[in-house]
């Protein structure tokens, strides 16, 4: 059996708590394909590997 990569999950408020966001916006951002993120049923799940790099993005110009 092939081992697993050790990769850990965060829930949609987890992830709203770490960027400081609500968690519509999370829900906004997996949604349009900025956070991937995987489906468990009902809720989702976001790499937190994935959390992190959207952290550490540069911020896109609005306007």
């Amino acid at each position: 059996m092939a081992e697993l990569p050790d990769v850990r999950f965060l829930t949609v408020a987890e992830v709203a708590e770490l960027m400081r966001v609500s968690k519509m916006t999370v829900y906004r951002l997996v949604h349009s394909g900025e956070l991937p993120a995987v489906r468990f049923g009902r809720s989702y799940r976001v790499p937190e590997s994935a959390v992190t790099e959207a952290l550490h993005r540069p911020i896109a110009d609005v306007g």
